[in-house]
């Protein structure tokens, strides 16, 4: 399968690099054909501006939006690796989501309410947070965490499997305790 890894950490010495790296590697070693996007050091533009929407609006989706959705549409499955800050992605992701996954390209909305058009077999979602996993237990934590990019955007743009992993308190994690969830996303990725 073609997958598309979409990154987003600042770091390139962080946990979630190293997570990067063993899913592309794990996924490489499956046998599927990997691209990474790399949004950080790629920097693409994440505004979605009133440029952008008259554009849009007119039919002429700009060039740079069309690339990112050329890529997007090469792969046959989505993998995003990246940190929770605030409950929610990178400020980054969600830009390159805002600009990227636009209606008429991941969804419509017709009469009988949306319908996503995103045609991806299935993906898969890697993210790490700083506090502990019982600090996520109390009330909708984890939920909180996973369902505004599980539910919210990918299977509301078409995508029917779509799978998910938390790795909790990495700040505070041993080494032992980093090499068995990077095990634990290199498992993962080589059944994707």
């Amino acid at each position: 399968m073609k997958v598309l890894v979409i990154y987003a950490h600042p770091n390139p010495l962080s946990f979630n690099h190293a997570l990067l790296e063993t899913v592309a590697v794990a996924l490489g070693e499956a046998g599927h054909e990997v691209r990474v996007k790399d949004l950080y050091a790629e920097r693409p533009k994440v505004t979605l501006d009133a440029e952008d929407f008259q554009g849009i609006l007119s039919g002429r989706v700009p060039e740079d939006i069309r690339r990112e959705q050329a890529e997007v549409e090469w792969a046959e499955g989505l993998v995003f690796v990246y940190p929770v800050w605030w409950f929610s992605m990178p400020a980054i992701l969600k830009g390159w989501i805002d600009r990227v996954f636009l209606n008429g390209f991941a969804f419509e909305i017709g009469p009988e309410g949306p319908r996503g058009l995103l045609r991806h077999r299935k993906a898969l979602v890697f993210t790490t947070t700083g506090g502990l996993e019982e600090a996520y237990a109390q009330g909708n934590g984890r939920e909180l965490l996973l369902r505004p990019m599980t539910d919210g955007t990918l299977r509301f743009c078409g995508i029917g499997e779509v799978a998910a992993k938390v790795f909790y308190g990495v700040p505070s994690a041993t080494e032992n305790q980093r090499k068995a969830m990077l095990a634990e996303a290199a498992r993962l990725a080589r059944a994707f």
